[in-house]
């Protein structure tokens, strides 16, 4: 479903968490059956790539900074899956020394406000990723944030007011402009 975060987020009290990978999953299911009131938990279908361990950390509305450069000029805020293309996307802006931060945020209500006011300070200029529709999903709640907090050039990447297709997941990235080329022309885009 590409519409279930910004339904599940307007909900009164509700916790909505997206994890990145399998471990993050684990981790998240946990800390649902601890949390005293409603949590939606958000997975994919197809297995996604493993990007944190055992021993990362998870905490409900706690952000992990997985990629960090000294002095990032692009902010690349991610949730779930398309945290693995963010890394991806990173690594290669690095080649090209265009230094980045990614922000993996699995918990998207209750968003973790000072971990992305800190590295949008850091960075002056934000491209948030999600498999969502832009409208109502995670890059809508970072862009309630900063147009409150502290604005800064931002860019949303997600589903743009269509339906979902079918197909196999590597394919529909590319589709919709969701995997590490789009990620990385994006990012190129807000430096212009």
């Amino acid at each position: 479903m590409l519409e279930d975060i910004g339904m599940m987020r307007m909900l009164p009290n509700m916790i909505v968490i997206n994890p990145g990978d399998a471990e993050e999953a684990r981790k998240a299911v946990e800390a649902a059956a601890l949390h005293t009131g409603p949590v939606y938990l958000r997975f994919g279908r197809a297995p996604t790539p493993v990007f944190t361990t055992p021993g990362t950390p998870f905490s409900v509305g706690k952000a992990l900074m997985v990629w960090d450069s000294k002095a990032p000029v692009v902010a690349i805020l991610s949730t779930g899956a398309l945290t693995h293309e963010a890394l991806l996307a990173a690594h290669v802006l690095a080649t090209e020394n265009i230094e980045t931060a990614v922000l993996h945020c699995p918990t998207i209500k209750l968003l973790d406000t000072d971990a992305v006011l800190g590295v949008c300070r850091r960075a002056g200029r934000v491209l948030t990723l999600e498999e969502h529709q832009i409208a109502g999903g995670f890059g809508s709640a970072v862009a309630e944030l900063l147009s409150e907090r502290h604005p800064v050039s931002l860019k949303r990447l997600g589903i743009n007011d269509q339906f979902g297709q079918s197909g196999e997941p590597c394919e529909l990235l590319t589709h919709y402009g969701l995997d590490a080329v789009h990620i990385i022309a994006a990012a190129k885009s807000l430096l212009v």
